[in-house]
């Protein structure tokens, strides 16, 4: 019988790192946490540079025309609007399937826990846009109620995460939840109030593309380019509709299945067969150590490789392959055309004292505290919700000041109340900046000073 080579275990300072398997929620806390880092120094960069003399070539360069299509079928957008009608169509669909996830297997899939999260978001969107409304009653300003009804869930949630060697890990599902329902209001604010002329035949197509992606749904087709070519097609449809062409990316993402190929049960079985076939043709003496020198080992790895990604569903292999992209591309690209705001042009102390501001300000700060809080505190007292046991209120006090961080959503809510009036935009810009920044330094303190000891984390 052929001497083998003894195969020496060298582990490489990182591989041991990369290589544990963490839980989905885990990854999204981790991703969510850098993302909000990167977002915030993009956000620091771009306002540097707005007020810098290469603002206004940059001001210019987002004006620039971009031509798709072919022969005479061109649809020209500028690349502002390509960063928030296009590429923000990503963002909504990771927004899209985290929410499907969390409603059909996370924090708010059973309606005993989701109970208080979804309270208080209710409570966190209709206080503010409230508050807004009665310093803002008239007039285009008006239109603004709803840039402070949204909570940042990268910035909000990131900061739990720095601070989770002081509090519970259940206070980072309960805002996690909270985000996302808050994320579901905030579309369909969109959806209902900020939309343009309805063109019928436009919609009718959207409808039609609609009914062919839960077609293929229903009919079990797994594989993602048929749901991404019908998607490209909703989207057209929807940006020719008037209705906001962004929303193509939630709709996509309820149709994409979320059921595997494999049950874990199958996927067993499968890989008992595949480890028994490749042990024995390990075991014979005449194959070579290396498997890619033998053409039965590479096909019993790659079966296995597809048995791998066949117990995954769709759903989870489309928001693993998105989540980077929008989370390191898209949202610090949009905050790179979006949140420039040259304060010379507007005054910046005068924009302090526009209503607008204003009502964004105490809207973010002052509404979003009371209504989570003020909304938490009644759902516990009348019943209809409980606080979980890990929690006190000095914790639902602290995620109350939290969700007053309100950047992405805001911007992008803030971009289609105001279109046409750049400057009540630029007066709402400096709110959604003023109110988050407030917002996270006393909900941050607070958690810090109020939580008492820090927690003990389980390892385990």
């Amino acid at each position: 019988m052929k001497a083998r080579k003894k195969i020496k275990k060298n582990l490489y300072p990182l591989e041991k790192l990369f290589g544990k398997i963490v839980s989905p929620f885990e990854q999204f806390l981790k991703r969510t946490t850098a993302g909000g880092l990167v977002l915030v120094g993009t956000t620091i960069i771009t306002l540097i540079l707005a007020n810098l003399p290469v603002g206004s070539t940059l001001h210019q360069l987002w004006e620039a025309p971009i031509y798709f299509g072919i022969g005479t079928h061109q649809l020209v957008m500028n690349i502002h609007h390509f960063v928030n009608d296009a590429l923000m169509t990503l963002f909504f669909l990771l927004v899209g399937l985290e929410l499907k996830r969390e409603l059909s297997s996370g924090e708010l899939s059973s309606l005993k826990d989701a109970a208080l999260p979804i309270i208080a978001a209710a409570g966190g969107m209709i206080v503010p846009a409230a508050l807004y409304h009665i310093i803002n009653p008239g007039g285009a300003a008006a239109h603004g109620w709803g840039i402070p009804m949204a909570t940042d869930i990268a910035f909000s949630v990131g900061i739990l995460v720095l601070l989770s060697w002081r509090i519970p890990r259940t206070l980072i599902i309960f805002l996690t939840a909270l985000a996302i329902a808050d994320d579901l209001g905030a579309i369909l604010v969109i959806a209902l109030v900020y939309t343009q002329t309805i063109n019928l035949t436009a919609l009718g197509f959207a409808v039609i593309a609609f009914m062919v992606l839960v077609m293929l749904n229903r009919g079990g087709i797994r594989h993602i380019v048929p749901y991404a070519m019908v998607g490209v097609f909703l989207w057209l449809s929807l940006l020719a509709s008037g209705v906001h062409a962004t929303l193509a990316g939630v709709i996509l993402a309820f149709t994409i299945p979320s059921r595997p190929v494999f049950t874990p049960e199958q996927f067993s079985g499968r890989l008992g067969e595949l480890q028994c076939a490749f042990q024995t043709e390990s075991d014979d003496p005449d194959t070579p150590d290396d498997p890619l020198s033998n053409r039965r080992m590479a096909m019993i790895a790659q079966n296995l490789e597809q048995a791998a990604g066949n117990v995954q569903s769709p759903q989870q292999r489309m928001e693993h392959m998105l989540a980077p992209w929008v989370t390191f591309m898209v949202i610090p690209v949009f905050a790179l055309v979006n949140a420039g705001v040259n304060f010379s042009e507007i005054r910046f102390v005068d924009s302090l004292h526009q209503p607008v501001t204003i009502g964004v300000i105490v809207g973010l700060v002052l509404g979003k505290f009371l209504g989570i809080s003020g909304a938490s505190f009644i759902a516990v007292k009348l019943g209809l919700a409980k606080l979980p046991a890990s929690l006190n209120w000095h914790h639902i006090l602290g995620v109350a000041w939290l969700g007053g961080i309100g950047f992405t959503m805001s911007i992008f809510i803030g971009q289609l109340a105001f279109f046409g009036t750049p400057v009540l935009t630029e007066y709402a810009k400096v709110g959604i900046l003023f109110g988050s920044f407030i917002s996270a330094m006393i909900g941050s303190l607070w958690l810090y000073v109020c939580t008492g000891k820090p927690v003990q984390q389980n390892t385990d």
